[in-house]
């Protein structure tokens, strides 16, 4: 669908207003997010803006390799990296609809390396205690980022010094340098302790990772088949995978890092389009981080989610359980801030909930955003962001590729500026 309305809106752009934008103002974004370029903090952005399953917006600068001048284009392909785990999260509940597993269910139950986990209680990485934990890991709260995991790159706790030496943090055995596959890396993070009781605390994690393997094990398939079939396929996403094969390659963008010298800050190229990791084929296919896509492939899903399941004459999942999943699950209608001690998130912790794949908005003022109260929203470590608002019927999506994320405000400004915009509320136009 969004392959043909980008090449539609690229050869004859609708009027905003029609969709009820003040087309001025929608006009001023590029120009804002220019001056992140010129000053050499980004390398690219592109932002589009969907509203009644029409483009309201779509505007693209930059280049797709800074040092190469490689211009930028509309079906470049980008690291998606954490933007991978609300599609996982649909697969998982496919499988719930299928009646294959149950949300409550001890993950244990599939993935048996589970049943004896223990949780941390104190020491050092050399030489720390463990006890058994109050209540076994439930499905989900590998949904919830409640299960007690955390990632390699966090800090605060001495666990993830453990995620290091494991090879859990790489997802490569630290014996044999090789990178895992889902079966070794489950094993492998089933064999450290966890941070906390599963379900006492929300902390970012490798959870949608392990959920990438429970997929495996209770669909019998690959993750990368799995998903080729059941939302690759009937989405359109024909340009969504673990890697980019090598006809692709011209459109790669590369990736970068903010270097910061005595002459300032400028951009330091970390991932090279064509030459890194993802772009061969990948024993470690991460449900967490490993996607590559598109504009127009993630504008399908978004379009899929704000559409309650339905896409193009598919019904991926029912109308209720997309409500099911943008509800706020963490327990007691608490939100990241009450749960979570600050250490890592794609969005900010207050007035933000958690629910089956991606952050719903609970309290707009405490969140300090312009966003109905309901709306998801999730990024990837490379400043990529996407927002879906059921209420005003809009989806955005924003894209870059600068690590980390959240180093310039860029999400926040992005939704300003999109809802100041905005002239009238939810009607049919």
């Amino acid at each position: 669908m969004y392959q043909k309305k980008i090449q539609e809106y690229k050869q004859n752009s609708k009027n905003e207003f029609d969709l009820g934008f003040d087309s001025e103002k929608l006009a001023h974004i590029p120009h804002y997010f220019s001056s992140y370029l010129e000053k050499g903090k980004l390398p690219n952005f592109t932002l589009l803006v969907s509203r009644n399953n029409e483009i309201a917006h779509l505007s693209s600068q930059g280049f797709s390799s800074v040092e190469d001048k490689t211009p930028l284009q509309y079906n470049s392909i980008y690291r998606f990296f954490s933007m991978t785990k609300p599609i996982t999260s649909v697969a998982i509940m496919m499988l719930y609809e299928r009646g294959l597993l149950r949300l409550e269910h001890e993950v244990s139950k599939y993935l048996p390396e589970f049943k004896e986990v223990k949780v941390w209680d104190g020491g050092t990485i050399e030489n720390f205690k463990v006890r058994s934990p109050s209540q076994p890991i439930l499905i989900k709260d590998l949904l919830t980022h409640t299960a007690g995991l955390t990632y390699g790159f966090m800090t605060g706790h001495p666990v993830t010094g453990l995620y290091g030496t494991s090879g859990i943090a790489s997802a490569k055995n630290s014996e044999t340098k090789k990178e895992m596959n889902l079966d070794e890396f489950s094993n492998t993070a089933a064999s450290l302790p966890l941070l906390f009781d599963p379900g006492s605390q929300w902390n970012y994690s490798i959870a949608t990772d392990i959920l990438g393997r429970l997929i495996e094990v209770v669909s019998g398939e690959n993750l990368d088949t799995f998903f080729n079939k059941n939302i690759f396929t009937p989405l359109g996403m024909i340009d969504t995978d673990f890697f980019v094969p090598e006809e692709k390659h011209d459109r790669f963008v590369d990736c970068y890092q903010e270097l910061v010298s005595n002459g300032g800050n400028r951009l330091k190229r970390s991932f090279k389009g064509g030459e890194d990791s993802y772009s061969r084929p990948r024993r470690f296919l991460s449900g967490g981080g490993g996607l590559c896509s598109t504009l127009a492939d993630y504008a399908n899903f978004c379009q899929m989610i704000l559409n309650n399941g339905f896409f193009m004459g598919n019904q991926l999942l029912s109308p209720m359980t997309i409500e099911f999943m943008r509800k706020n699950h963490l327990p007691g209608n608490q939100t990241l801030s009450d749960m979570g001690d600050k250490s890592f998130s794609e969005v900010r912790y207050d007035g933000a909930g958690f629910g089956l794949g991606f952050s719903p908005l609970i309290d707009p003022v405490k969140a300090s955003s312009p966003m109905s109260a309901g709306t998801i929203s999730w990024g990837g470590m490379a400043s990529t962001f996407f927002w879906i608002d059921s209420k005003e019927n809009i989806f955005s999506i924003l894209l870059t590729q600068l690590i980390p994320s959240g180093r310039y405000p860029i999400r926040p400004q992005a939704q300003t500026l999109v809802y100041s915009a905005l002239r009238d509320l939810n009607k049919n136009y």
